[in-house]
């Protein structure tokens, strides 16, 4: 049931933004008197389609292949490789026809929607539920790191105080991409002493494969104080605020230590220690098959805040989000470029979206962040200069501008090949990454 709910919302959120992103095409070509023969979702390929209709000079529909959307713009060399049309002299409504400035905001068109869309989906987000999180300075039994956390020197209970000199005051800021990009330094308080840790540039390598509770876990520390008592916990006598001090005669401290012992001792009957007041009393307990006993721990010692704005104070917060998505996309391929991180661990496809970004269960507030979030990643990766993507015709149109002349029909069709092996290689590429993790995960 998870994997449909993880398909559906895929389907739908980015159904939003191909027909979103193909509208702001669409829009500027209208505007300029550029006519449109096609808007599609999906792909019609070898012209088999789900649904169609004509609407004046301009067919819509639904294709089989639900690999993005375009619209087909007369007189333009794009993924329907007209050059019939193209043979033809040109016509006053056609794209070719028109000034160099006006074909390039027809390009960027759909860009600029996704940008906007980004920023209002964050924006409502912002103005619906505010903001969520931990102040860091309640925080006051550390950090839980795991094996990569451990490998470059972080320690159980430390306090991580700034990140690169500015002061952290928000927990969620220590697995945010301003640590995990790397080459970043956290100063850390560690029982008397302060300490300066380094973060790797290749940080995100190892946290692709073990995840983000291998770094650093997103609940911090609580301590072993109990918050409730069911099951075999309740019969053997535990009782609401007592605290244990170990585990089979092993001394511990958090939560996290205890759990860590009874993970050990499943099926077995083990010796708790509790501390109850100013007592030290013992009790055997069965420890069942799945680790537990039957407490919870008092997680009310996390302290959350949440911030509410209105309406209008709550677009810039959006437009930060936004922004802040869309150079993150450009800090993580600059690390692929440069070697910093490897592009199987940078990349994903539409598998790992399902996945890790939309997950298993239909939380409309996750969906409209995740979609948000995509819908900032598909702008940033359309202004890539790749030809066949928006980007690649934008440097196009660009040069063009400066030579003062257009760029001749063959090349153009040309760089259109080459762009559409290119895409289709990165597509065979990211779908058997995504296969991949998935079945070693």
């Amino acid at each position: 049931m998870s994997g449909l709910i993880m398909a559906a919302q895929l389907l739908l959120g980015l159904s939003i933004l191909v027909i979103l992103h193909e509208l702001g095409h669409f829009l500027a070509a209208r505007a300029f008197g550029i006519k449109v023969e096609k808007f599609y979702l999906f792909f019609d390929a070898w012209g088999v389609k789900l649904f169609s209709f004509k609407r004046g000079d301009c067919e819509y529909g639904i294709g089989w292949l639900p690999l993005g959307g375009y619209v087909k713009i007369s007189g333009m060399i794009d993924e329907s490789m007209d050059t019939e049309q193209m043979n033809q002299p040109a016509q006053p409504w056609e794209f070719r026809s028109k000034p160099a400035w006006q074909r390039l905001i027809v390009m960027l068109g759909g860009v600029a929607v996704n940008i906007v869309v980004g920023i209002f989906i964050f924006w409502m987000l912002a103005f619906t539920y505010g903001e969520t999180f931990i102040a860091n300075s309640s925080v006051l039994n550390g950090i839980n790191p795991g094996e990569i956390g451990k490998e470059i020197g972080l320690k159980k209970g430390d306090r991580v105080v700034a990140v690169n000199g500015n002061k952290v005051i928000r927990f969620e800021e220590l697995i945010s991409s301003k640590v995990l990009l790397g080459n970043t330094n956290l100063t850390v308080i560690r029982g008397d002493r302060t300490l300066d840790i380094k973060v790797p540039d290749n940080i995100l390598n190892k946290v692709s494969d073990l995840g983000i509770e291998a770094f650093i876990s997103r609940v911090p520390l609580i301590t072993s104080s109990i918050d409730s008592v069911y099951s075999n916990a309740k019969k053997a006598g535990l009782q609401i605020g007592d605290k244990v001090v170990s585990v089979n005669n092993v001394p511990v401290k958090y939560s996290v230590d205890v759990r860590e012992q009874m993970t050990k001792l499943k099926g077995k009957s083990v010796l708790f220690n509790i501390s109850r007041g100013s007592e030290i009393l013992a009790y055997n307990i069965p420890v069942d098959t799945a680790g537990t006993i039957g407490i919870r721990f008092n997680f009310n010692e996390i302290k959350q805040e949440t911030i509410k704005y209105s309406l209008f104070a709550a677009l810039p917060i959006g437009a930060n989000q936004a922004w802040k998505t869309f150079s993150d996309n450009a800090k993580g391929i600059w690390k692929v470029l440069t070697g910093k991180i490897q592009a199987n661990k940078a990349f994903s496809g539409p598998v790992e979206i399902a996945r890790k970004v939309y997950g298993g269960e239909w939380i409309w507030e996750r969906f409209w962040a995740s979609t948000g979030f995509i819908s900032i990643a598909l702008a940033f990766m359309n202004l890539l200069p790749i030809p066949a993507l928006d980007g690649g015709h934008v440097v196009f149109l660009l040069v063009e501008m400066v030579k003062g002349k257009p760029l001749g029909d063959k090349f153009m069709e040309r760089a259109q090949i080459v762009g559409f092996v290119m895409l289709l290689c990165l597509m065979v590429f990211v779908l058997g990454n995504d296969i991949f993790k998935a079945v070693m995960h």
